[in-house]
């Protein structure tokens, strides 16, 4: 869980967590300037906090690093403001556990995002970005820009996640560097979504940067791929992409 400001969520995020298949939760704290840390602590959880705040991508870095060091073989990023449904982690990692894929996206778009409450204007955004990065990366894929995913453990150990962007960008830049390692099967599955006041969410201003930034990647990945311009970010470890 990559936490920021979570106090008012994350207890209910937490109590609908299947702990029939999750061994253990790891929350990142963000520098919250709310009570995140004390209450993650009193429910358990192993809660590593940074000094200085390092942005949302930075946060996933270092769960991901911790993750791995304590032996995880499938690892599922959760945001702890209770907007995604934790309930459906069973079938979010099965075909991760069954090696079929190795990267799963919970999809608020193979349901109705706009009956959870999503804006209209990011509906429209998200409808957008997600058709420019199926036509570019080959896929069809109903959203790229979900807070809820899981990876395998392998592919974690290949990409090299740690030199993408500290900022909200992060989730596509890794989705880029999957693509385009050519070894990797990604999935989804429908996952609802709740909008209301607690909940985070980026405004319009940082969604418009946002917007920009991703349309940066799709940019970079097509360099990389026809050889225009080759990027160590989107090359993986121990293979050589082709």
């Amino acid at each position: 869980m990559p936490a920021y400001n979570a106090a008012q969520t994350l207890e209910r995020t937490y109590a609908d967590i299947p702990f029939d298949v999750v061994d253990h939760i790891i929350l990142v704290d963000d520098v919250s300037k709310d009570e995140t840390v004390d209450i993650a602590k009193n429910l358990g959880l192993q809660v590593v906090v940074h000094r200085q705040n390092r942005g949302y991508g930075g946060n996933q870095k270092t769960c991901y690093l911790t993750a791995l060091e304590e032996g995880a073989d499938v690892v599922v990023m959760l945001h702890p403001d209770y907007q995604y449904d934790a309930t459906r982690i069973p079938e979010l990692i099965a075909p991760i556990v069954a090696g079929d894929k190795d990267l799963m996206l919970g999809s608020r778009f193979l349901g109705n995002p706009l009956a959870g409450g999503m804006p209209r204007w990011k509906y429209i955004s998200n409808r957008f970005l997600t058709g420019v990065e199926n036509l570019v990366f080959g896929l069809r894929l109903s959203e790229y820009h979900t807070g809820l995913r899981a990876y395998s453990r392998a592919l974690l150990e290949a990409i090299p996640y740690e030199l993408n962007s500290d900022d909200f960008v992060f989730d596509q830049e890794l989705i880029a560097q999957v693509v385009a390692a050519r070894r990797f099967k990604i999935g989804e599955i429908g996952v609802p979504t709740r909008y209301f006041e607690e909940a985070s969410s980026v405004g319009f201003k940082r969604s418009v940067v946002y917007g920009l930034e991703t349309l940066g990647v799709v940019i970079s990945y097509i360099l990389h791929a026809t050889r225009i311009r080759r990027s160590a970010k989107l090359t993986a470890r121990g293979r050589a992409t082709g």
